[in-house]
């Protein structure tokens, strides 16, 4: 267990600019911070960032918190994890206990699996540099491809030896479980049960997710066999997904953001190569086709991206597909073609830095200019396959979002082609009216198989846990609770001034406002109905005479993650408590201490006041019920006390009343 002082520590230092920048490209709107959530696809962005109040929130998708609760989110860590990553990235040393062979055994198969992930990578690098077969194969092939040392040890770069059982033998030993090695990929199962390397005799190429852990390797072969492929990357796991990764994006993300630029390429090696040529805003699709996931993780840290082609023409044509797809997330495209017979590997190793950044600079040419060059002359003078080509970049340029953008292509496009400006605008209007009507009939399609599914799957919800949500959801206490909680959040710790009572003689005093709503509902034996408001409340009421308590602060990092998520979200959230105090009283000075008996007077008062209508509907639902009606004794019993409830309605209504509030708060 992480102690108190520990985590106190760790959300003192974590600042939200710095964590959620390096995953997501921020740039400043006024005092906040905006940028394209992470957590959903969007186009406009929603995701603001406040560094005054240390929290970040999408106005999309809804999700918030603290820079704990970002990673937690992204990384998909539990909560102790999530402080272990925040307190390695600002240095902070954690103290814990040992965890017992039962919570080693309870450790997500998630965790688990990149444990593993991490002792490969370890022990890859090792046979690389530290064994004579690593040396002579692996180290030799990495050396004679131009890589120097340092290179080699930024990326993480290995070898597998050619024995096939050799990690999985040594992983075994060491203690990892052979079903969560095969789970990774890192070996796999043969039929007869035996646990075999995947990698074996190739050098290792890690690919590392946006925070750096190992989420799959690429091996490649280094024997002329034809039989084998060149290359082997990890399978689809629990948490890879090729799908939603680029390699050498931890290495370039700074890089991207700098240059406002990220330059694909097809492999490692390019990669690789370009990093050491001091080219460093390079990913690679890593060989597979380019895929929304993998476009949506560069829109995240720029909106311009320049492909970097060798001269193949075939390949290029197979690579267009990825130029439509990027313009329909609207991002900005340019084209290098590199010289005959060179790729980025090779065109990196023999330039300079400053050959290969003029080169790019020279020759990038926008995506319209190159689709046209590369197409046009295998057109001729053909005019059916002139239409066909005029077809095929008014389908690229109607799926750009961007109505200004759309038109400078569409101009430019008829420049170079010589077609009337004119025709290419209603043709692109017409492919973009076909698609919102496919798009329309899908998203139709999608909401009739939606209902199917919901309806399936609310049969297999557990029905106590279902009872429970719905319990919550229609409870007309809950608004009243959440915002007691928020302002307790807030203002939990500050003093308070009760005015003077001359009627009962009592004279004015302070006191916290956790004290005060203490006090207030201790009388009146309430507790909260939702119960994890109410561990907050009792916990807080523990702190109320401790000068040193800050309850946004004790709240957030509280070792209870639902209980820190919670605080989070409700810190960050500007409107509940305006539905409260929306109420302005003029004409009147009056110190924040008299301020703070106001608005903690009407939120307690309010919620009272919906305890007691509750209390009150149920009773006349009781005065209404036959068998009671019939019993004298007990008909007389509920009628005092919906008479003892009325009374005590209006003594509530007059208490606001008396202190100027009125009854706004009774309709939040």
């Amino acid at each position: 267990m992480i102690d108190r002082d520990t985590i106190e520590q760790i959300m003192d230092a974590a600042k939200v600019e710095e964590v959620v920048s390096d995953f997501v490209a921020l740039r400043k709107r006024g005092v906040n911070m905006i940028g394209l959530c992470p957590f959903h696809n969007e186009k406009t962005p929603s995701f603001t960032v406040s560094p005054a109040k240390n929290l970040w929130k999408c106005f999309g998708c809804g999700k918030g918190g603290s820079p704990l609760h970002f990673i937690m989110e992204h990384e998909q860590l539990s909560y102790a994890d999530a402080l272990r990553w925040l307190a390695k990235k600002y240095h902070i040393e954690i103290k814990e206990r040992e965890l017992s062979d039962e919570e080693k055994l309870a450790q997500s198969l998630r965790e688990s699996m990149f444990v593993v992930n991490q002792y490969a990578l370890q022990y890859f690098t090792d046979t690389l540099h530290n064994s004579e077969e690593g040396e002579a194969i692996g180290l030799n092939y990495f050396h004679h491809r131009g890589l120097r040392n340092e290179t080699i040890r930024k990326f993480c770069l290995g070898y597998s030896p050619e024995r096939r059982d050799s990690f999985a033998t040594t992983a075994t030993k060491a203690g990892y479980n052979a079903e969560i090695i095969a789970k990774t990929g890192v070996c796999y199962t043969t039929d007869d049960g035996r646990l075999v390397d995947r990698f074996w005799g190739r050098v290792i190429f890690p690919v590392h997710t946006l925070s750096g852990k190992v989420v799959a390797f690429g091996g490649r072969i280094l024997q002329n066999d034809a039989r084998a492929a060149k290359y082997v990357n990890s399978p689809e796991s629990e948490i890879y997904h090729k799908s939603d990764h680029l390699y050498g994006l931890y290495f370039s993300k700074q890089a991207i953001m700098q240059h406002n630029n990220c330059i694909l390429v097809e492999g490692y090696l390019d990669v690789i190569s370009m990093h050491q040529a001091g080219i460093q805003n390079v990913v690679a699709s890593s060989g597979t086709s380019l895929t929304k996931g993998q476009i949506r993780l560069i829109h995240r840290f720029t909106d311009n991206v320049t492909l970097l082609y060798d001269g193949d023409k075939a390949g290029i044509k197979a690579s267009i597909r990825g130029i439509d797809m990027l313009l329909e997330e609207g991002m900005k495209i340019n084209v290098v073609l590199l010289p005959e017979g060179e790729d980025p590997d090779s065109y990196a190793q023999s330039h300079s830095t400053e050959e290969v950044e003029e080169y790019i600079k020279n020759n990038k040419v926008d995506f319209i200019r190159f689709k046209t060059n590369l197409l046009l002359d295998e057109v001729g003078d053909d005019p059916i396959r002139k239409a066909s080509l005029v077809g095929d970049i008014v389908k690229s340029i109607a799926v750009v979002p961007s109505d200004i953008l759309r038109s400078e292509y569409i101009k430019k496009c008829s420049e170079m082609l010589k077609v009337s400006e004119q025709i290419l605008v209603s043709g692109t209007a017409k492919i973009r009216q076909q698609r919102a009507e496919e798009m329309y009939k899908q998203q139709q399609g999608a909401s009739d198989k939606q209902e199917e599914d919901t309806t399936a799957s609310d049969n297999a919800v557990n029905e106590l846990e279902k009872n429970l949500i719905e319990d919550f959801n229609n409870n007309p206490l809950y608004n009243k609770e959440r915002a007691i909680i928020q302002f307790i959040l807030r203002n939990g710790e500050k003093l308070l001034q009760v005015p003077e009572d001359k009627a009962n003689g009592t004279p004015s005093f302070t006191e916290s406002v956790i004290s005060h709503l203490h006090y207030s509902f201790e009388s009146d034996g309430i507790e909260f109905s939702n119960p994890l408001y109410n561990r907050i409340f009792k916990e807080a009421t523990q702190y109320a005479t401790d000068i040193n308590f800050v309850a946004e602060k004790h709240f957030l990092a509280h070792p209870d993650g639902e209980i820190s998520k919670l605080t989070a979200e409700l810190c960050s959230d500007r409107y509940m408590l305006s539905k409260f105090f929306s109420e302005n009283r003029s004409g009147e000075e009056r110190n924040e201490m008299a301020i703070l008996f106001e608005q903690t007077t009407r939120l307690s008062t309010a919620y009272k006041l919906s305890i007691i209508d509750e209390l009150l509907k149920e009773t006349m639902n009781k005065l209404k019920d036959p068998s009671i009606a019939g019993d004298g004794n007990q008909y007389l019993e509920v009628m005092q006390n919906f008479k003892f409830l009325k009374e005590t309605q209006q003594a509530l209504n007059n208490m606001l009343v008396q202190y100027g509030f009125g009854t706004v708060a009774l309709n939040v």
